[in-house]
């Protein structure tokens, strides 16, 4: 691999964590993370939460939980997570007809606006840190991450 990390006028050898997928995922977690506030952060909204709206879009009238275990966000995170969307406007709970118990989420039409808006600027900041590969190794990408992914399940 050989990826030395270059500083001022050195290379500094990476050493064993050259080899090591988690370090890279990290770092590569990291510059997502950062570039991602870049381009959507003036809007407020982060990356849990922008995932919550795009499965409630997906899935209109979805069951809160369903929508937690599809992101693998704990009940408790959920439930506060939820209640910042609708404190913004952005989603409406309402009681399943089907379970008094369960709700279901919906997005509101400035909920669905903003997802829109949303979705232009996090297109626009994955081109940016994608544009070195072709459609098929960006495919190849996510099917690599997904099958890392469904080990948590």
């Amino acid at each position: 691999m050989a990826s030395d990390m270059k500083t001022l006028d050195t290379v500094t050898s990476l050493g064993v964590l050259d080899g090591l997928t988690g370090y890279h995922l990290r770092r590569a977690s990291g510059v997502f993370y950062t570039d991602f506030s870049n381009f959507v952060g003036d809007m407020g909204i982060r990356q849990v939460l922008f995932a919550i709206l795009a499965i409630v879009e997906a899935n209109p009238g979805i069951n809160q939980g369903n929508v937690g275990r599809a992101l693998g966000i704990k009940r408790a995170n959920m439930v506060s997570r939820v209640n910042e969307l609708i404190d913004a406007g952005l989603i409406e709970r309402l009681a399943s007809v089907d379970d008094r118990r369960a709700f279901e989420l919906t997005l509101t039409p400035q909920g669905r606006r903003f997802f829109e808006e949303c979705l232009v600027r996090i297109r626009q900041h994955e081109e940016r840190l994608l544009c070195d590969l072709n459609p098929a190794e960006r495919a190849m990408l996510c099917d690599l991450l997904v099958r890392i992914a469904i080990k948590e399940s």
